[in-house]
């Protein structure tokens, strides 16, 4: 069960690194995978949400990668 949600985690973090084509893109893509880490953590989701969205707009806007 611990290495499935090694696993997981670590999906869910390749995940962030997605960026979109859009501000807008880049804060829902991050959004979701934010609160499908939390919810599967049973952490709160709406907070994992927030902390996902803000993440990948963060590094899709500092990253030269990205669009």
């Amino acid at each position: 069960m611990r290495f499935s949600r090694f696993i997981f985690a670590a999906a869910t973090c390749a995940g962030l690194a997605a960026c979109g084509d859009t501000t807008g893109e880049q804060a829902i893509l991050g959004g979701g995978a934010g609160a499908v880490g939390a919810a599967v953590l049973n952490a709160d989701p709406l907070f994992g949400a927030a902390v996902g969205a803000a993440g990948n707009v963060l590094y899709c806007k500092t990253q030269n990668t990205c669009n």
